[in-house]
């Protein structure tokens, strides 16, 4: 029981670390890539006005699984379509690498969440 505990920790532990290391995508080439995202989600991550999501601090995964929802049309929001709709994998891993690096401000949903 105590040796499954440890590799259970450690597969943990490595989960945490690791999965920044193992993203795909390129930070500083995010930074520049997502200029266009700026206006909305803020140059760090951290949108000001609470109709547009907050990025910084995001899972990688998620947010490359987003993008390519919007720009496959599984999402449907015009905007984000027409944004999405040029970027190539390696821009979409590079963009969720970008943002997941960053550090968020969001500490509550208070305020977020719709309908508060």
């Amino acid at each position: 029981m105590k040796r499954a505990l440890t590799l259970l920790s450690f597969g943990m532990a490595f989960a945490l670390v690791a999965t920044p290391l193992l993203a795909g995508g390129d930070s500083a080439n995010g930074k520049t890539k997502a200029a266009a995202c700026f206006a909305c989600h803020g140059a760090d991550g951290n949108a000001v006005d609470p109709q547009y999501p907050r990025l910084a601090g995001q899972y990688y995964g998620y947010i490359q699984q987003v993008l390519h929802e919007y720009k496959d049309g599984r999402r449907n929001n015009p905007i984000m379509k027409g944004f999405t709709a040029t970027l190539s994998d390696q821009d979409i891993e590079d963009i969720a690498a970008y943002y997941s690096s960053l550090p968020t401000k969001l500490d509550t949903l208070k305020g977020h969440v719709q309908g508060d």
